[in-house]
């Protein structure tokens, strides 16, 4: 007996291939069809392959019916992995669907919520997750001829898990498992050479698929304006000028939600539906989004890149896309993995695109500018390069595999991510020092949970909590459960009265998760768990304080988060914080719950340190000592203590004046001009070192007697070295306050040799004895250099002009009028004389007649008095 396929493709079951009555009900040809031959003939004689088919093509649902014909299937299951559980439940309908039969027959799915198999079932539909679970459990696939990766494009943690551990499996245990990796848009190459053998890599096929045309339309965005508005004004416009339904992506529930009230408002055609479509809406929902619209009406659905593979929503012909998605970044060093928002890569743009071509011609219209296609990543990032690795590195060590390296993955996870999770494992007492598993990692293992929430579900049993701590892991692990209050409590109290399929399914796992927790545990009777306190068992690294300044916290890590300010959690002491987005410097908390000092010290007395502090309050310049109880990088209380002064307070005293400003000091003016003559002598010895090629500097310049240098008193030196020099003048204090002028001064001038201080005054005086007698203070702070202020009668007599630096720098006269205003600043005293002081005599004498106007003032009497009065 022969059937030929309406595709051409021929089973039989005297030839090569047998009859499997499913294969009669293969009638509607598929672009797959056509290289269902070669695939069947190289799985014959292989154990591996990698198929390439574009979206629509029929690979996720005609190549299992297909291949479970086979003589090698024959009395065996074929496992089916896809990515995502809608994906899952999907692809099985489709199957059982097209030969006729109910979902659960020969056709069945396993997924986190639900699953439907029997005895009769010969391909099973499952999750990446429970494949993962599946092989850990069963390393010999025990009755399965075939895994069959769908979608491996996306590149999950799990896809690559499951895909070494069967690689390995095939290796060593199962050398007749046939391996079969499918995807629309993978570079095909690599996957082929890693599960090949020595030999060379496994065959890869490929299909040409469907040709239906997609016109790509650009419609720009406008990144100040909220996405979801540009998807309603792209919405309406294609509502009139395309037929079909339309597919919209977005990246996450809240935009979704926005865009769905604004089509809601201006959507006035009574014949257009708008359905959501995303990972936390319930099954039956999903399931509605994706049926075809009643014949008459279109459909506008708006998804998460849920909708990006492995699905067809019958009458799509119009796809918008945003161009972003929502992924997780695990950060090694906080521990925290965190949602972004990033631009989709160009394959999955590919693969949003070729929506609108499933089963007819259709266009996509993209929310970005053309030429920014070509700036977008190649593929979307793998998993294994950016997740936490704690799960990943314990169900290898269940395998035996403490070295990731020992295992074929396509990309190596990275050393940072893995000693971190190593760490992570060792800290929960699930890996033993040499990397293998403990027996309490294999409990944790058992509960299908990361390893963190494992514990705390073990923990909670253990104190007798087990049901609430399982009901607070299923509203972690599962995205949307319990709505989307930032206060986890209540979460929890929605789960419990949410009356929908989903809710309930979900609190039938976490009794089961409770079950296995509690299962061998001996529950000790305590003062009963709050949700806080299971949370803080889950993430201590995620404690944090209120700062008090309007929903600020601090958490054991370091790192600082914020939270509503109108939220109750605002004011609490202390949380427990479950997830938190935003950059590490603005982290915003989305989820926590609050906890009390005396639960933080009950649970955590093993990590709470006593720590004496001193500290300095940089107003009054005061150091303060204090008693700390600290969980790392939070203060749970505080004692007063008296500071005892020492070095170290010496120095740090120093070391904080420094920072804050040297101006802080106590500073006479004589202090202040001591150290401008200094530094003056400093720029001028520096000034008169000879340059390359010149002859020597006069003797003296560049350095003081004994060839000291002028040593460096500026604001930056002195705050560089300020425990060297200022630490020992505050020896035995413990503020600014109680160091003296004549203390500081004294620092100070030991930093100057003791050649150097008669030198000093010889080179830079502090004063200016003038031919009237007068003595003048001379000023080496001005801008200009050093100046003196004095009056032009003081200086009669004098034809030398007045120099410093050992004869080197002239110092800058301020000539002034009797009654000290300034008449004439010069640096050549005698060509003063000569030349400006006729018109300056001209001007003063008739203003200042009782003061002596010489012709000749190199030849006068210096004086500092006005002539006597005439009697």
């Amino acid at each position: 007996m022969r059937e030929r396929l309406a595709s051409g493709f021929t089973h039989s079951n005297t030839g090569p291939t047998p009859y499997w009555p499913g294969i009669n009900h293969l009638r509607d040809p598929l672009p797959i069809d056509a290289v269902l031959p070669q695939l069947a003939s190289v799985l014959r004689a292989g154990t591996g392959a990698v198929l390439v088919a574009p979206p629509g093509a029929g690979k996720s649902t005609r190549v299992p019916l297909v291949l479970a014909g086979e003589p090698w299937a024959t009395g065996k299951k074929l496992v089916v992995l896809e990515p995502r559980r809608l994906a899952a439940r999907a692809a099985a309908a489709r199957m059982a669907a097209v030969i006729g039969e109910a979902v659960g027959e020969t056709v069945g799915y396993r997924v986190r919520f639900g699953s439907k198999v029997s005895r009769r079932t010969r391909i099973e539909v499952v999750t990446e997750g429970l494949f993962t679970r599946l092989m850990l459990d069963d390393p010999s696939l025990e009755g399965v001829a075939a895994v069959l990766f769908d979608e491996f494009h996306e590149r999950s943690l799990d896809a690559d898990l499951g895909l070494a551990l069967a690689l390995d499996a095939r290796e060593g245990l199962r050398p007749d498992l046939k391996l079969l990796v499918m995807s629309a848009t993978i570079d095909a190459a690599p996957v082929a050479s890693l599960m090949g053998d020595r030999s060379g890599g496994v065959p890869v096929i490929e299909s040409a698929g469907r040709a239906f045309a997609v016109e790509t339309r650009y419609l720009g965005r406008d990144p100040r304006v909220p996405v979801e508005r540009h998807v309603a004004e792209a919405c309406l416009r294609a509502l009139r000028t395309e037929t079909g339904s339309l597919l919209v992506f977005l990246p996450g529930a809240a935009e979704i939600r926005r865009a769905e009230a604004l089509l809601r408002e201006r959507v006035s055609d009574g014949g257009v539906d708008v359905v959501t479509l995303y990972g936390a809406l319930d099954a039956d929902i999903q399931q509605h989004a994706i049926a075809p619209p009643p014949p008459g009406r279109r459909k506008i659905v708006l998804a998460t890149s849920i909708a990006e593979t492995s699905l067809t929503i019958e009458g799509v012909r119009v796809v918008i896309d945003c161009g972003l998605a929502r992924v997780p970044r695990y950060e090694p060093d906080t521990g925290l993995t965190r949602l972004d928002t990033v631009r989709v890569s160009r394959a999955s743009a590919d693969q949003r695109r070729g929506r609108a071509g499933r089963t007819e011609a259709g266009v996509c219209y993209r929310l970005w500018d053309e030429p920014q296609t070509a700036s977008l990543e190649p593929a979307n990032r793998p998993e294994i390069l950016a997740a936490d690795l704690s799960g990943f590195l314990l169900d290898l060590a269940h395998w035996g595999a403490a070295n990731p390296a020992s295992l074929r993955f396509l990309d190596q996870p990275p050393p940072a991510a893995l000693a971190e999770a190593r760490a992570l494992l060792s800290a929960l007492g699930a890996l033993a020092s040499d990397g293998r598993i403990t027996e309490e990692g294999r409990r944790l293992r058992s509960i299908p949970l990361p390893p963190r929430l494992a514990r705390m579900l073990v923990e909670g049993a253990r104190m007798g909590e087990a049901e609430l701590a399982a009901a607070v892991a299923i509203v972690l692990s599962e995205r949307g459960l319990g709505g989307n209050d930032v206060d986890l409590g209540h979460r929890l109290d929605l789960l419990h009265r949410d009356a929908s399929r989903r809710a309930g399914e979900a609190r039938a796992i976490a009794r089961r998760w409770a079950e296995i927790a509690a299962s061998g545990a001996t529950a000790e009777k305590g003062d009963g768990l709050t949700p806080g306190v299971l949370l803080a068992l889950a993430y201590p690294e995620r404690v944090a304080k209120n700062r008090g300044a309007g929903g600020s916290f601090l958490l054991v890590n370091g790192r600082g988060a914020a939270l509503d300010p109108a939220s109750a959690l605002a004011r609490e002491p202390f949380l427990a914080v479950a997830e938190i987005t935003g950059t590490a410097a603005h982290g915003r908390i989305v989820l926590a719950a609050p906890l009390a000092l005396p639960e933080i010290e009950r649970h955590f007395a093993d990590r709470i340190e006593s720590r004496d502090e001193i500290t300095l309050d940089d107003a009054s310049l005061v150091l303060r000592a204090g008693r700390q109880r600290c969980l790392g990088a939070i203060v749970l209380a505080e004692q007063p203590l008296r500071v005892e002064p020492n070095d170290e307070t010496a120095r740090r005293l120093a070391e904080a004046i420094a920072r804050l400003g040297l101006d802080r000091l106590p500073w006479s003016k004589t202090l202040r001009q001591w150290r401008a003559r200094v530094l003056f002598l400093r720029r001028a010895s520096a000034s008169d070192r000879p340059r390359e090629g010149e002859g020597p500097a006069p003797e003296g310049a560049a350095a003081g007697a004994g060839g000291e240098h002028w040593p460096d008193l500026s604001e930056a030196a002195l705050a560089a070295t300020a425990a060297e020099w200022l630490a020992p003048a505050l020896a035995g204090k413990t503020a600014l306050s109680a160091l003296s002028s004549d203390e500081l001064a004294g620092a100070l001038h030991r930093l100057l040799p003791g050649r150097l201080r008669s030198r000093l005054d010889a080179d830079a005086p502090a004063h200016f004895r003038a031919p009237s007698g007068s003595i003048l203070p001379i000023d080496y702070e001005a801008e200009e250099g050093p100046k003196l202020a004095i009056r032009v009668q003081e200086l009669f007599g004098l034809d030398r002009h007045p120099s410093l630096a050992g004869g080197r720098v002239p110092l800058t006269l301020e000539l002034l009028s009797p009654a000290h205003r300034a008449v004439q600043v010069t640096r050549d005293l005698p060509g003063f004389w000569r030349g400006s002081y006729a018109a300056v005599k001209a001007e003063m004498k008739g203003r200042y007649p009782r003061h002596p106007w010489p012709d000749d003032p190199q030849r006068a009497v210096a004086t500092s008095r006005a002539k006597p009065r005439a009697r």
